[in-house]
Formats: structure tokens, sequence, C-alpha cells
């Protein structure tokens, strides 16, 4: 896809999104299924199905995705999507690209160890390698936009409101 294609394909949603900025707002969703005996959840994808467990580092067998791995992942996948779309939208050849995401986290914390231990992630690290023949300023914007447009760093740059919330079967 080059600029000119992007612009078209994107160009009735923005048009539509400024006429009607109600249109804009998307709920997005996610299930999981929970099966207690295997400590899994599964989480239907429109690439298929994600069993998640427990990471080895809390109990589990390595054999199931780990949902703070699924995180990273996320974040991965979001940034890198972003960043093609603004390479696109910019102009800049990208010959290989790729994004690395690594996270900290004490597992005393999710294991009830030690109460004063975050539960979680606590250090996040992004890295873009480039190859392209744009110049370095070039770059430093694409990245710039890209952290700007990045749906899933932004969600956790800027934290959100979560409720959570119960209900019984009958």
């Amino acid at each position: 896809m080059d600029a000119q294609q992007l612009r078209e394909l994107q160009a009735p949603l923005k048009s539509r999104y400024r006429q009607d900025p109600a249109a804009a707002r998307v709920r997005l969703h996610a299930t999981g299924q929970i099966d207690a005996q295997a400590l899994v959840c599964t989480v239907p994808t429109l690439a298929g199905d994600v069993r998640a467990g427990l990471h080895p580092a809390a109990g589990g067998s390595g054999r199931e995705a780990c949902s703070a791995e699924m995180l990273l992942q996320s974040l991965a996948a979001c940034s890198g999507v972003t960043m093609a779309a603004v390479a696109t939208a910019m102009g800049i050849e990208l010959q290989r690209a790729e994004v690395r995401v690594e996270g900290e986290m004490d597992f005393r914390g999710t294991l009830g160890i030690e109460r004063q231990v975050p539960v979680g992630l606590t250090d996040v690290w992004l890295e873009f390698d480039l190859d392209s023949p744009a110049d370095d300023a070039a770059l430093e914007r694409l990245v710039e936009l890209t952290e700007r447009y990045c749906v899933v760093l932004q969600t956790l740059l800027q934290g959100t409101s979560v409720r959570c919330r119960w209900s019984r079967s009958r």
C-alpha cells in the first residue's frame, strides 16, 4: 500500500467521524472461557483461540500463553502496525523494521508473597530497529508519531478507567 491508497482508504472514515463524532466511538470486545480445573482461559480471536495460563514463574507449564506476555505482544503488534501506517503516510521506505518489547515483573507480587511488591509489569521497554534510506530526522519523527498514535502504548501511558463487576449465572 502506498500513501495515496492509505489516504483513499481512510478518507471516508475521517470525513464521517468529523461530521459525526459519535460514530468514531466504537466499543471493542474480548471474552474468555475460564477452565478452573486446568487453570486456563481460552480467548477467541480473529486469528484463532488463544489458551492463556500461568507463566512458568507462577507455576504454569509454559504450554499456554502468558497474559502479561500477551500484553507485551499486543504492544508490539499495535506499535508495529501503527509504524507501518505512519511510514506509509509519510512516504518513508522501511526496508526492514522490527519492534521489540520487554517487560519486567516481580512474581512475588502476583503470588502474594510480599504485599509491597506490585502485581504486574513495572517496567516496559519498546525498541524499534529500522533499516531505511530515510534520514535520522525523518525516522525520529516516524517513531514520535508512532508513539502518539499507537492505541496500546497510549492506553498504557495514560492509564484508563477499568471497572470490574460480576454477576451470577442462573
